[in-house]
């Protein structure tokens, strides 16, 4: 086994060349359809009638309905003597083409461009390049929309035997993008979606290699990527401070427990610069601890994690996409296992800053980790605004269903502001009330309040939190719905989504012109 042989995002590239003449083997040309009439983008029919193929008769035969992401495949066969060029009626040779598809973009929206990209880069896996002229007839939305799609939707993760030399990222040419190209759209698109990358690989590595500490090593490798300051604790250092929830949780593991925080500084930063904390949780497998999880519960409990790795990802690109704001990532990372050192039911315990809790439910415990990582925020680093993320409830997915991540927030501007940058980015959230009536659930008669405070579940636990998080303006991403495709489905692949990088990122870039 080669771990580091895995699939690698995709390398976008602009051709001045018609799609068909770029020396790529798969071409695709957009389309969409109103009514009863197809329409082709611009450049489509010529690359087509460089073939010799008429794209509306092979719509029309295919009965194809123009949604976004639509495929129609059309497979070109070599010649009897063996060569896969081929001179069409007009004399122009298909250079090596093999395939062509045609991909609906359905309305044109930033969801149907995304969904087109998904599909191409899904006809171009194991191929050297494939040219598209696909982004002709885009605004810089819907273009950057349609690269997203291209990078994710080659995403591929695995841990096989067999292969033997390292992977080759897959070329894909982009044409007809008129002048100027749009470079640097195309290039903050594929940084975006690289940070969705990185999170899917980060909660998909399986847990017998995935500890605190390693945790610990991706982020210092965004911290050397991205120019960051970094800073750790080891559980002696946890210890001494007081960051009683970490190292409740991790009491039983074999691996040691950490908090990591990364510091992010744009270069022109100064004193009116908004300094925005974004909190991970970071639990590397939860079993569920003694209040044990059933084996169904168990097999994507690898993926628990996936709010830290959405942070430490965010973290890596925040330099190249020069985001204009302070940004503070914070990691809270253990493993939740069971055993005689395990923390129990009944057990209190004491947060950073002297909160205690009371635990009702061991497998209640990424609250407890957040809890101190927000607190430490609030005492510490006296943010702007505060936004932690995490795969926290089932009770978010029994409410949303799987399509929707849960947003909590104490501050309407900062939940609009989160929304819209989720609409965008193809990460959408609906926001859950932060119910005061709900706040007598917490009580306790030993501790501040209960970790297991029950339903409405997802409600609960953000009024858990909220004592965590200080008064200043504070979100809380609940992605556990989110956080897993059972399918692969447009720019998901069955697995890690890696839901909540592109949308902290675009909200993160948008915030200094709020």
């Amino acid at each position: 086994m080669l771990v580091d042989a895995q699939p690698l995002p995709p390398v976008i590239d602009v051709s001045t060349s018609s799609a068909a003449s770029t020396g790529a083997t798969l071409v695709a040309v957009g389309f969409t359809r109103r009514n009863d009439d197809y329409i082709m983008q611009r450049g489509a029919e010529e690359a087509l009638g460089a073939l010799g193929l008429d794209g509306f008769a092979l719509l029309g035969r295919a009965q194809a309905t123009g949604a976004g992401g639509e495929t129609v495949v059309h497979q070109l066969f070599p010649t009897a003597r063996g060569s896969a060029a081929r001179r069409s009626k007009t004399g122009a040779q298909q250079n090596g083409i093999e395939q062509v598809a045609l991909i609906g973009l359905g309305e044109e929206t930033l969801t149907d461009y995304r969904r087109a990209g998904a599909a191409l880069a899904r006809l171009a896996k194991g191929k050297d390049a494939a040219a598209s002229s696909i982004g002709s007839g885009a605004d810089d939305d819907q273009l950057a929309a349609y690269c997203e799609g291209l990078v994710l939707g080659a995403f591929g993760f695995h841990r096989k035997s067999g292969q033997v030399k390292p992977p080759k990222a897959p070329l894909l040419v982009l044409t007809d993008l008129g002048s100027p190209p749009r470079t640097e759209v195309i290039h903050r698109a594929g940084a975006l979606a690289r940070a969705s990358w990185r999170a899917r690989t980060f909660a998909l590595t399986p847990s017998n290699e995935k500890g605190p500490v390693q945790l610990e090593q991706w982020a210092r490798e965004a911290a050397s990527q991205a120019d960051l300051e970094i800073d750790v604790w080891d559980e002696r250092r946890l210890a001494k401070e007081g960051f009683g929830g970490i190292l409740a949780v991790g009491a039983e593991s074999a691996y040691e427990s950490r908090f990591v925080r990364l510091d992010y500084a744009p270069k022109r930063a100064g004193r009116r610069t908004p300094h925005v904390v974004l909190v991970g949780k970071g639990i590397t497998f939860d079993s569920g601890g003694i209040s044990i999880k059933p084996l169904e519960g168990m097999m994507t409990m690898k993926r628990d994690m996936t709010g830290a790795g959405v942070v430490i990802a965010v973290m890596g690109a925040l330099r190249e996409l020069a985001v204009p704001v302070k940004v503070t990532g914070l990691v809270a990372a253990a493993e939740n296992a069971f055993g005689g050192g395990a923390m129990r039911p009944g057990d209190v315990i004491t947060h950073y800053g002297g909160r205690t809790s009371e635990v009702g439910n061991t497998d209640a415990e990424g609250r407890l980790v957040l809890a101190d990582a927000l607190a430490y925020a609030d005492a510490e680093i006296e943010p702007t605004v505060v936004v932690d993320i995490a795969t926290l409830t089932g009770a978010g997915k029994v409410a949303l269903g799987t399509s929707l991540g849960a947003l909590f927030a104490n501050d309407d501007a900062l939940a609009d502001a989160l929304a819209t940058a989720g609409a965008a980015a193809g990460e959408p959230v609906w926001r859950l009330p932060l119910s005061k009536e709900y706040e007598q659930l917490l009580d306790n008669p030993v501790a501040d309040a209960t970790n297991a405070a029950g339903g409405p579940g997802a409600i609960t636990a953000a009024l858990f939190l909220q004592h965590f998080a200080g008064s200043r303006p504070w979100a809380h991403l609940d992605i556990a719905s989110v956080g897993d495709s059972s399918k692969d489905a447009h720019e998901y692949t069955q697995g890690a989504t890696g839901f909540g990088a592109r949308l902290l990122l675009r909200w993160l870039s948008a915030l200094a012109d709020a």
